[in-house]
């Protein structure tokens, strides 16, 4: 067993500490937000991730993870102190490192004994330096460290399965034993293990998710090519994923990404790029793409309604992606925008996330389920895949709509057998050319 401390209780440190306590660590998980750590110690959490609040629950109650608003009390008898605090986007596209630097100074400040501190948080390259300065600087007395770059790869929804069966731990620090040590911690987790410098840990962070970011952002824009064909990209993805060397995921067709990580880590990475004098074209045509399919969803409901003026639009998933509350750059809130800046009203639905919706999108009219966001509606737009959306009762749907115009952002359902039932229906990249969609 050994004693770790997580800086940051927001959605990587929450799951980092009550995973590393599962795995029979005691954990003391600190955050300065003082109704967050009270709400945690109610059994209240933060964020919506499937499985999480019963994880907690029962490493709290077995005395291995505990909440805190001290540093030096989840510093007493740490042997790691995690930085998992969040960098929001900058002015510029940079990552803004107000948070990391204060709990690297209040690290320096508490720590009473020689201790690991592993950066979590996505950081730019050479952060591991600046917070090795930092916690030389603010030290009262010298006291021995080391830093270790441990970047997360946890995806929103499946976030306790990706940190428990890992593809891969990667780990940066030009001190070896104090790797090694962060690196015994991931043992339990049997997925292999790179050790590499600090510059080159953060770098893997940033290159993996712009990598993911680029294959959503190209099959987008193949579906707009198979549109125009008369192609279904949902096929085309399908025979390109059984090549090895392509792989499927993450070539679903659809409104792009969202979320807290794949938007500000390209802009990050190409503000990085743009510091050192490089051109970085490819990530600034990703980002492009990305925020042209939200565009082009609000012109496929100008498509089949003409003039959105008085209009009324259901939006069917709010979040930017199943199994999270996340809002942080959902499509939904976009495309809302667009709407009604036409003139249309629009309500919306999501399973999870209405809360977070309603601080998000105030002038959307949030509904009960999916059938009252569909009520008196012109047409419907799917922005989120979750499940229950699969298995709708399409009779009952169109009996509460005005009209009958689907715009399905997330290629759900068949388009012929959409049409079969009456819709007007409109996918991404599903072989409509202006004349019809093609047949099966």
């Amino acid at each position: 067993m050994k004693n770790i401390c997580v800086v940051g209780v927001g959605y990587v440190g929450l799951v980092t500490g009550t995973c590393f306590a599962d795995l029979g660590n005691r954990v003391t998980a600190l955050d300065i937000n003082e109704e967050r750590i009270e709400n945690l110690k109610r059994g209240v959490l933060p964020i919506y991730e499937p499985g999480l609040e019963e994880m907690v629950k029962r490493n709290v109650s077995s005395g291995r993870l505990s909440f805190t608003t001290s540093y030096a009390e989840a510093l007493r008898d740490a042997e790691f102190a995690f930085i998992a605090v969040g960098t929001p986007e900058g002015v510029d596209g940079e990552a803004d490192l107000q948070y990391v630097r204060a709990a690297a100074e209040a690290i320096a400040e508490a720590m009473a004994a020689p201790l690991i501190i592993v950066n979590k948080s996505t950081v730019p390259v050479g952060t591991g330096d600046w917070v090795a300065e930092i916690v030389r600087a603010k030290q009262p007395a010298p006291m021995p460290f080391s830093v270790v770059s441990c970047p997360e790869f946890l995806r929103e929804g499946s976030a306790i399965a990706d940190f428990m069966n890992p593809a891969r731990t990667i780990l940066g620090s030009l001190d070896h034993d104090a790797a090694n040590r962060v690196a015994d911690l991931h043992l339990p987790l049997r997925a292999p293990i790179l050790v590499v410098d600090l510059r080159t840990a953060e770098m893997i962070k940033y290159a993996s998710n712009a990598f993911l970011a680029t294959k959503i952002s190209f099959i987008n824009e193949i579906a707009n090519v198979c549109e125009a064909l008369g192609a279904d990209v949902k096929e085309v993805a399908t025979g390109m994923g059984f090549d090895p060397r392509i792989g499927r995921q993450f070539l679903d067709a659809g409104l792009g990404y969202g979320g807290s990580c794949f938007p500000k880590d390209v802009k990050a990475l190409a503000h990085m790029a743009n510091v050192q004098g490089k051109h970085p074209q490819l990530l600034q045509a990703v980002m492009d793409i990305n925020h042209d399919q939200r565009r082009l969803v609000v012109s496929k409901v100008r498509e089949l309604l003409g003039d959105l003026d008085g209009k009324v639009i259901g939006l069917l998933g709010l979040a930017f992606k199943p199994n999270t509350d996340d809002m942080r750059d959902a499509p939904s809130i976009e495309i809302a925008q667009h709407l009604q800046t036409g003139g249309a009203r629009v309500q919306g639905y999501d399973p999870v996330a209405m809360t977070a919706a309603g601080r998000h999108m105030p002038r959307v009219r949030l509904c009960e389920d999916a059938y009252e966001a569909a009520n008196g509606a012109d047409a419907l737009v799917i922005c989120t895949e979750w499940n229950e959306f699969k298995q709708l009762d399409f009779e009952r749907l169109k009996g509460t709509m005005r009209d009958t115009a689907i715009i399905d952002g997330r290629n759900l359902y068949d388009p012929a057998q959409m049409h079969r039932l009456g819709f007007r229906y409109r996918g991404m990249g599903r072989g409509y050319n202006g004349n019809g969609y093609s047949q099966p």
